[in-house]
């Protein structure tokens, strides 16, 4: 049934739970605070950072907002009716930074399990408190027949400093390696494990995630302001390479990974992290990108937002890999 709320009266049956989602993209519109280009350090022409240089880069970040008052503050109500579990912290500052979960309190081996995450890029303000809003208003309705796991803020730091990489200067998103290794070739997590992404595995390892199932992962992100004009341009020189201005894509937009495997007939669901490799065998030689899937996401929210819809290449930053599918 749908939720309570006249955001979905409209919507036929089946529908309600990715409409959720789209709600949750449309109408959590806290853009993220405009931070002015800083000072980016150099270890020379085209030479990686070494750890001076990261250590100037984060002495240089400055605290713009409240972690405590903006997140936890907000998940101590939920505890009334869901399992608020603190599943780590940064050992950086363990009191300001512990690390948050909030789960299904009914929590079933028979129904279908959701993972939905946000703050992953701390700067990513809407993800963050979508996913708060989520879980305050239509969360509920969901749990009667979903096992629902939120994990709010992965990266807390880069929430209160308003930075997409963690306080070593790494992006945590690309660090989600199943035992913290990087792979050879694996382009979309080429970093080694960050406290973030292994405090969340080992989490989702406690509760069954990595022998269990999860029917879908939500990663709730957004693009920000910050991303040509601050990022990108320390993302180049923290590698030691060249910066390439590029394109950011304007408006609501989704990424298809043109290698993703294509289910069996059956559309079982995959394990969230499967092992050995990137993908699970028998479907690691099949793509679909599933262009289709995501063009009717984006005209979804092309009819809500009352936007145009379009399909095309993406734009210079972006792999080989990946196709962007966008409205503006």
């Amino acid at each position: 049934a749908a939720p309570p709320t006249s955001a979905f009266a409209d919507l036929p049956p089946g529908r309600c739970f990715s409409a959720t989602m789209r709600t949750l993209v449309s109408t959590a519109a806290l853009t993220t605070a405009a931070v002015g280009r800083s000072t980016i350090p150099s270890a020379g022409a085209l030479k990686p950072w070494g750890a001076s240089e990261r250590d100037e880069w984060r002495t240089s970040r400055k605290v713009v907002r409240s972690y405590r008052e903006e997140v936890l503050t907000k998940l101590e109500p939920l505890a009334e009716r869901w399992e608020v579990e603190k599943y780590g912290a940064l050992s950086q500052d363990p009191e300001r930074f512990p690390l948050y979960s909030v789960r299904s309190r009914r929590w079933e081996a028979s129904r279908p399990s959701v993972l939905i995450t946000g703050g992953v890029h701390g700067y990513e303000t809407s993800g963050v408190q979508g996913a708060l809003l989520f879980l305050q208003s239509a969360a509920a309705a969901y749990s009667e027949s979903f096992n629902l796991l939120v994990v709010p803020c992965v990266s807390p730091w880069g929430y209160e400093t308003i930075q997409r990489w963690n306080a070593q200067a790494v992006d945590p998103n690309r660090s989600f390696n199943p035992r913290g290794e990087v792979v050879a070739g694996r382009s979309f997590n080429p970093e080694a494990a960050t406290e973030e992404s292994a405090a969340l595995l080992s989490h989702l390892e406690a509760l069954g995630g990595r022998d269990g199932r999860f029917l879908c992962h939500i990663d709730l992100h957004e693009t920000t302001d910050t991303d040509e004009s601050e990022f990108r341009p320390a993302k180049a020189a923290r590698d030691g390479v060249a910066f390439e201005p590029g394109t950011i894509p304007d408006g609501f937009y989704l990424v298809a990974d043109v290698t993703s495997p294509r289910l069996p007939t059956q559309a079982r669901a995959l394990p969230l992290y499967p092992s050995p490799g990137p993908f699970p065998d028998p479907f690691a030689k099949v793509t679909n990108p599933r262009l289709e899937w995501h063009a009717a996401i984006v005209d979804a929210v092309r009819r809500r937002a009352h936007a145009r819809a379009e399909v095309r290449a993406a734009p210079r930053h972006t792999s080989s890999r990946e196709q962007v599918v966008t409205h503006q």
